[in-house]
């Protein structure tokens, strides 16, 4: 879809400008774009270098295993409907806490892992649960303490302080996140009284229940 959305961005701009008479313009132009595009990347490579060795660094001092500890609590009240020590939860406060450190290539397996072990709770295998759907809405909203990509991208275009986007960040991100959830548990009491009448699967009801103990 994203291909194709980009040659029509580009056919469109040729047809305009051999309307316009410019034709003339193109060819520089797209040596110019693409020798930018080549700078940029080259510039990103040293800025993403450090923050994935910074990440890599909290990573293995255990510093993450910190933030899952006090993500916790908050976990299990996003989550009830999912044991406590249940595989799920472990791969949902993994891809949080990336998330929240600005790891987003560490986030997705996690994020991965963990659908993979919701779908194991779900008594309607072709029905997203009301967890699989916070988790989805958390984890596309997810506060951010430190947004190493844009910071990269900053600094790659010549940004005085490419830093000062880390305050705005997180007060953009936490609202982003109050209103997902908000929006989630709204929609989560609504979708309770559609699917009042739908009867569950029975043999994955026995299943789960095992799972649960």
């Amino acid at each position: 879809m994203v291909n194709i959305l980009w040659a029509g961005m580009i056919a469109a701009a040729i047809i305009i400008a051999g309307i316009n008479g410019k034709m003339e313009v193109i060819t520089p132009i797209i040596f110019a774009s693409a020798e930018k595009a080549v700078s940029i990347a080259l510039s990103l490579i040293s800025v993403m270098a450090f923050w994935l060795g910074i990440m890599k660094i909290i990573e293995k001092s255990g510093f993450i295993h910190i933030v899952i500890f006090f993500l916790k609590p908050l976990a299990y009240w996003l989550f009830p409907g999912i044991p406590r020590n249940h595989r799920a939860m472990n791969a949902m406060l993994m891809n949080m806490s990336a998330n929240l450190l600005g790891m987003g290539n560490a986030a997705t397996p996690f994020g991965i892992k963990a659908m993979e072990e919701l779908q194991t709770l779900n008594s309607r295998p072709d029905t997203a649960t009301d967890d699989m759907c916070t988790f989805l809405a958390i984890n596309t909203a997810s506060l951010t303490l430190i947004p190493t990509t844009v910071v990269a991208l900053r600094a790659a275009t010549g940004a005085l302080n490419p830093a000062d986007i880390i305050g705005t960040t997180i007060i953009a991100t936490f609202c982003s996140t109050s209103v997902a959830v908000l929006s989630d548990r709204v929609f989560r009491h609504y979708n309770r009284w559609k699917n009042k009448g739908t009867v569950p699967d029975p043999k994955k009801k026995k299943e789960i229940k095992k799972i649960r103990g």
